[in-house]
């Protein structure tokens, strides 16, 4: 009993001796470390308790949110529509991530170093990676369905649940090949920063890690991005444009809001295009740090340091929480339902978006029949 009380809790590390942070990687992992990290001494115990508890907030809240935004969407007959499925696909890859990453990092934080070996290493950034592609071409394929409904109207292709269906598939496609790539030779899963945390490698100068993650942010990052930005810049020229032509009418009819069914809904899509924006960009405003470091270290500049390469890693997990908490806030239909199975989860007015339509029918008839 004593000999086993004695028995010291986690890994046992064969210490690299050389005073750096690399000091407690384990002896199946030396090899995937690179030399760079080797220059930085240890980092101060507390910085990994910091993200160790940010970490485990930010997961909790993630699990919590998603996972209310999967049952919402799920149990409310309204909700069912081809395209939220796209949401539904968004929200299932927050869910995913957080639950994979959540356990292994903070367990990583508390040892200080990568416990877990080159096999999980590789699920984890494999699966991270897909899961955070997924998430990106879900935003992308909402951001069209936007375009699509708003800009081209009636001439525009409806979304189906085949075609949503064939979107996910095309989504989950491109996840999967830039995941897999690396386990077949194509660059390779490494640790990074404090080496709590493993991704693609990005401090390799050969040719054959650079093209994969130059091809990477094209496909992953700017490609989906331009899309986006593509999409936005046509939607609110559309929804200024009508805005103006409805304002300009009301002022000619003396009425203070012309709106029609029809125009109640365009409003309706125009605040669903708000949300899917404000989503969007908090995931670029996320992710945007993390895609700036592999650049850096790709080009090989210096200024990584473990400590700014690590935060850049958590922070980009935040972009998991964001969405929950713009649908609770801003999704008028979402909101009506969230309400409904959980009224303490709303707070503020629910808005159905048919008040200002009533208004505006009422105060045109008036104008009607008094002239």
């Amino acid at each position: 009993m004593e000999r086993i009380a004695l028995q010291p809790f986690g890994p046992r590390y064969e210490p690299l001796s050389n005073g750096s942070v690399t000091d407690k990687v384990l002896p199946e992992m030396a090899h995937l470390v690179d030399s760079y990290w080797s220059q930085f001494p240890a980092m101060d115990p507390m910085w990994n308790k910091i993200l160790a508890i940010y970490l485990v907030v930010i997961g909790i809240l993630a699990w919590i949110g998603n996972g209310t935004v999967l049952y919402i969407f799920a149990t409310t007959k309204s909700l069912r529509t081809p395209a939220n499925l796209l949401v539904i696909n968004l929200a299932l890859s927050d869910f995913g991530m957080m639950v994979l990453n959540t356990p292994i990092m903070a367990t990583n934080l508390y040892f200080e170093t990568w416990i877990w070996g080159p096999f999980i290493c590789d699920v984890y950034a494999g699966l991270g990676s897909a899961f955070g592609c997924s998430s990106i071409w879900s935003m992308c394929m909402v951001a069209l369905d936007r375009y699509n409904v708003i800009v081209k109207g009636m001439s525009g292709q409806p979304m189906t649940i085949k075609l949503a269906i064939f979107k996910i598939m095309f989504i989950w496609g491109m996840g999967s090949i830039w995941t897999l790539a690396p386990l077949f030779g194509w660059s390779r899963y490494v640790p990074e920063g404090n080496l709590t945390s493993c991704g693609i490698d990005y401090m390799s100068h050969n040719p054959n890690p650079m093209s994969y993650l130059i091809m990477y942010t094209i496909f992953v990052y700017i490609t989906p991005l331009s899309l986006i930005c593509y999409s936005y810049w046509f939607i609110i020229a559309a929804v200024s444009a009508h805005e103006r032509a409805m304002r300009e009418q009301a002022k000619k009819m003396n009425v203070k809001s012309l709106r029609s069914s029809d125009d109640a809904d365009k409003s309706a899509e125009g605040k669903l295009a708000k949300v899917a924006l404000v989503t969007i960009s908090l995931w670029f405003m996320a992710w945007t740090p993390y895609t700036v470091i592999n650049c850096i270290g790709l080009f090989g500049y210096e200024g990584l340091t473990p400590l700014n390469t690590v935060w850049g890693a958590c922070f980009a997990k935040s972009a998991t929480v964001y969405n929950p908490i713009v649908y609770a806030t801003s999704h008028p239909k979402y909101r009506i339902a969230l309400k409904e199975k959980c009224p303490c989860c709303v707070f503020g007015n629910v808005d159905d978006g048919k008040s200002g339509s009533a208004e505006g029918q009422s105060q045109a008839s008036e104008t009607e029949t008094k002239a």
